[in-house]
């Protein structure tokens, strides 16, 4: 085995949106796993926005801790057990992503089984789409549903969710005229709103005439504002990202301020509420069962873009800022 392995470490707080000249590959020693702890050798891990706000430094409400120049970056990752408390070669999901190897404590590993028919298909983002749309907005057969940032690691998952859940309409908004012909032809959206192409309110009403019931919000900002307006009575807002705010070059990810007409929301008894997983300890499970059942079945996609190789991670996050990827990006070493 070798000595030294790889890593990815934050260069600098960036000036603005991060670039490539933010970040370093580094080679360390090979770290020893101490007691408790396991030595995994990592084969995939998730490039996920909310980076953007642990470099940004505005990490109040955010259960993870700051990135400060010098350290390694972490995410969701998975990896095989090479030495330690746990079987040789069991795969695992950890937090230790962007290096080669890591040392989780056992505590911190998820052994992963069967559960689901890809071992990648564990760093789908699609948990909190399932859950805001079963538990916040009780998706209806029939409903028509809105999701925000469409082509992303939440929105690619949430419009089949959402289809899969009864939903007779399911609207998706991309910034790419290519995305947008994606979401139609490969993930079933009936229509499409493309950000830059007009006011988002026009395409809104000619894709929804008869309005909106339900909204999986990934973005926030103009997108949010356009659907209260287009919302029918009774419509539920589940809101589980804010990345006009992280991916925004005059923010640092801590903040996404959005215009709402209070009106609307009273008047037309809207509802809008924030989506957090801790506040729902079963989803996870529930959802596993579902996405496994679901794939296996060929009734759900894991939209992913790959970037292989560990040399590739540095160029990870501003691509995916850049609007580069479709549905999760995933660096494979």
């Amino acid at each position: 085995m070798t000595a030294t392995h790889r890593l990815v470490r934050l260069v600098r707080r960036p000036a603005g949106l991060p670039t490539t000249d933010d970040f370093t590959l580094a080679r360390v020693p090979l770290p020893r796993p101490e007691a408790g702890q396991v030595l995994v050798r990592n084969t995939h891990f998730l490039v996920f926005p909310g980076l953007r706000t642990l470099i940004g430094g505005e990490t109040r409400d955010v259960p993870l801790p700051p990135l400060h120049p010098g350290d390694t970056l972490f995410g969701p990752a998975i990896g095989e057990v090479v030495e330690g408390p746990l079987a040789k070669g069991q795969l695992v999901l950890h937090l230790q992503g962007w290096r080669e190897y890591a040392t989780p404590a056992v505590a911190e590993c998820r052994p992963l089984e069967d559960t689901l028919p890809d071992p990648v298909a564990h760093l789908a983002q699609g948990s909190a789409a399932y859950g805001a749309l079963t538990r916040l907005t009780q998706v209806h057969a029939g409903d028509t549903v809105f999701v925000t940032g469409a082509a992303g690691a939440v929105g690619s998952l949430a419009g089949q969710i959402a289809r899969l859940l009864g939903a007779a309409r399911v609207i998706g908004s991309t910034g790419s005229p290519d995305k947008a012909r994606r979401l139609r032809g490969e993930l079933g959206y009936d229509a499409t709103v493309l950000r830059g192409a007009g006011p988002i309110d026009g395409q809104l009403a000619e894709a929804a005439p008869d309005g909106i019931d339900v909204v999986l919000d990934t973005v926030g900002g103009e997108q949010l504002t356009a659907a209260v307006r287009a919302a029918n009575r009774g419509a539920r807002f589940a809101l589980v990202g804010a990345l006009d705010g992280q991916l925004s070059p005059d923010r640092a990810g801590g903040s996404a301020p959005a215009v709402l007409d209070t009106y609307r929301l009273l008047t037309r008894g809207i509802t809008i509420t924030g989506y957090n997983g801790t506040d729902h300890p079963e989803v996870e499970t529930e959802w596993e069962a579902r996405f496994g059942d679901w794939l296996r079945a060929g009734r759900i996609h894991f939209p992913r873009t790959p970037l292989r190789g560990i040399e590739r991670a540095p160029e990870a996050l501003p691509l995916l800022i850049a609007g580069r990827s479709f549905g999760a990006a995933v660096v494979e070493l």
